[in-house]
């Protein structure tokens, strides 16, 4: 059943045994982050601080910090039940009579049903703030001793193309400078980047607002590496089955998510730059102080009851690790629709996402797993992965054991691998250069004459299925 707003997304996960509440008095800088870390490196539950010194209101973290709490965030047994989804609408086909036209209306129609909703009012608009040292009044982390201050982590930040007038909803760190203005960290990549540098052309100020809380599905939407001018909002609503509320924000001309927590309204004058960071990342190292532009805030609203929501990031796994998880599973049917010999995907928690990806395929013809590289590496959110190794698909990508077997024992280094360079995440510090550097991909497939295997490839050991069966059925007459 949807949820209606972070607090019963709480209230369920209670229910749930998946929440622990903390009343003892806890220190922003840093002591939070020290607990959060134990208890996500352990599994642990989701932590509510109801006693957060210096703060007006509560702190909510790691909530999506375990596959059961981001399934029960998105409504799914598993990820692969949302993507199911997906693939079913990637696959529809063109009408062919009247039947199949009158499905794909309804289909449109259902999708037109998830628009976002305009609203005249809204919870998250219940209280307003305007003057003073607005950000005061939030638990905003210092998370890590090296860091450059207290960073806002879980922002829904919402920009508008001056061109099109189309929304977009990105979640980009912002450093706390002071009560009432924090850094904008819109990477080279990110379209709340794109937006800044069209109103800089245009010598524009730029309105933006950052929702914080509110239903979680928006939380991970604004997350997720949709294509440029889709919707965040629909895509929330999609993974919710219903439209999600919005309402015209105070002082800023774009519209919000009108069951937010917070919202936090205001803009980016153009050329009003600063330094921002360093940061520990999720990468598990600091990423360095640079140059980011700077929001300034007009004004913050709330609902009742708000809680404000935060995540760490740091070595993996943590919170943010099971978040990408859901990306990794739900786009794997945008993938096969580009390269349908894919079979699966993985990309390993100890690669950060854009480090690593683990690839199978169902290869058919002699330079097929080169040719799933370098078409990977020319798309989007692919581009900056580092390392690109593709196996054959019977094997389960999940079982690095296996995985690293076939990788060792399939590859020769001077036939099978791949040195390129090209673009890299921002954040990978070994990098000779920020966001440009060395890539590699690999060929752990089993090897064909026509790709320079100049003997017979030798078949893998396999027990028979009979004795298999055999042993089955008299296991227990062994003593086991």
């Amino acid at each position: 059943m949807p949820y209606k707003n972070l607090s019963e997304f709480i209230n369920v996960l209670e229910a749930a045994g998946e929440l622990k509440r903390i009343a003892a008095e806890v220190d922003p800088k840093l002591e939070i982050t020290e607990i959060a870390d134990r208890i996500s490196k352990t599994g642990g539950p989701a932590l509510l601080f109801e006693n957060v010194r210096g703060a007006q209101f509560p702190l909510l973290i790691n909530a999506y910090g375990s596959y059961r709490r981001m399934q029960m965030a998105l409504h799914c047994a598993s990820f692969d039940d949302i993507a199911g989804r997906l693939e079913s609408l990637l696959k529809t086909q063109p009408p062919k009579g009247i039947l199949d036209k009158i499905k794909m209306l309804l289909t449109l129609k259902d999708i037109a049903a998830l628009m976002p909703k305009n609203v005249s009012s809204a919870p998250c608009q219940e209280k307003v703030y305007t003057g003073g040292p607005l950000l005061d009044m939030l638990p905003i982390l210092t998370c890590w001793p090296g860091d450059g201050g207290p960073f806002i982590t879980l922002p829904v930040v919402i920009t508008k193309d001056p061109e099109t007038g189309v929304q977009n909803a990105g979640m980009y760190r912002m450093q706390k400078f002071d009560g009432r203005s924090t850094g904008m960290h819109w990477q080279y990549n990110k379209d709340g980047a794109r937006h800044y540098h069209k109103y800089k052309k245009l010598g524009r100020r730029m309105d933006v607002a950052v929702a914080l809380g509110g239903i979680p599905s928006v939380t991970y939407a604004a997350t997720a590496p949709l294509p440029p001018d889709v919707d965040e909002m629909m895509f929330a609503g999609w993974l919710e089955s219903r439209a999600i509320d919005i309402v015209k924000g105070k002082t800023v001309d774009l519209y919000v998510p009108a069951e937010s927590d917070f919202v936090l309204e205001g803009y980016v004058q153009p050329g009003d730059e600063t330094t921002e960071g360093p940061f520990g990342d999720h990468t598990g190292f600091y990423s360095p102080a640079d140059t980011y532009p700077v929001f300034q805030i007009t004004c913050i609203t709330c609902r009742g009851g708000a809680v404000y929501p935060a995540t760490i990031v740091g070595k993996p796994p943590m919170e943010d690790c099971y978040m990408a998880k859901v990306t990794e599973r739900l786009f794997l049917p945008f993938l096969k629709m580009l390269l349908p010999e894919i079979s699966d995907m993985e990309l390993p928690l100890e690669g950060v996402f854009h480090n690593c990806a683990l690839i199978s395929i169902d290869k058919k013809y002699a330079g097929q797993a080169k040719k799933v590289i370098s078409a990977l590496w020319g798309l989007g959110q692919m581009a900056p992965t580092k390392f690109i190794a593709v196996f054959d698909n019977d094997i389960d990508l999940r079982d690095y054991s296996t995985v690293a077997w076939k990788l060792l024992n399939n590859v020769d280094p001077r036939r099978d691998i791949i040195l390129s360079e090209g673009p890299l995440d921002a954040l990978d510090h070994s990098a000779p250069y920020p966001n440009f550097g060395g890539k590699m991909g690999i060929d752990a497939t089993r090897k064909t004459r026509e790709e320079g295997m100049g003997r017979p490839w030798p078949d893998e050991i396999k027990m028979s299925d009979d004795m298999k069966n055999y042993v089955t059925k008299r296991w227990n007459e062994y003593g086991f």
